[in-house]
């Protein structure tokens, strides 16, 4: 065990775990933030994604040693009100079916974003590639998106 100080969501915590224990555990066991969602473990699926100095990237195989005093912001941190202009472009292309995987989509759309304000067809498609919802909602994701990057 080792003890770690890490800053999420603009706030410091510490935490006393396993080096090599994954973010997306640290998250949710041991800091109670459950909005990251366990997918598959292997980071094909996104359903963990995070936002680590502003670029996404799976919490399931980052480990908290990697960290450093690098910023994360999970789903929880994205807005204080739910007012981000994803979440807000999310309810109004009624994106969400089942929801399982939203939240790692928004991330990942929110990276997607903060290093391309103005992305194309194409470019949302690349980048949100390595994200599954089951529910088949891809349309939708996209043109959230696409309104959320015109808001």
């Amino acid at each position: 065990m080792a003890q770690f100080n890490l800053k999420i969501n603009g706030k410091e915590y510490q935490v006393d775990v396993d080096p090599s224990t994954p973010m997306l555990w640290v998250l949710r066991d041991h800091l109670n933030l459950v909005g990251t969602k366990f997918g598959c473990g292997m980071a094909q699926c996104g359903a963990c994604t995070i936002l680590m100095n502003g670029f996404a990237v799976r919490s399931c195989i980052t480990f908290v040693d990697s960290v450093g005093d690098q910023e994360i912001t999970t789903i929880e941190g994205l807005s204080e009100n739910g007012d981000h202009p994803l979440q807000k472009a999310w309810i109004e292309h009624d994106v969400p079916q089942c929801g399982y995987c939203q939240s790692g989509q928004i991330m990942n759309a929110a990276g997607l974003l903060l290093s391309n304000p103005h992305p194309s067809d194409a470019e949302i498609e690349a980048a949100m590639n390595g994200n599954i919802c089951r529910c088949g909602t891809y349309t939708r994701i996209k043109a959230a998106i696409k309104t959320a990057a015109n808001s």
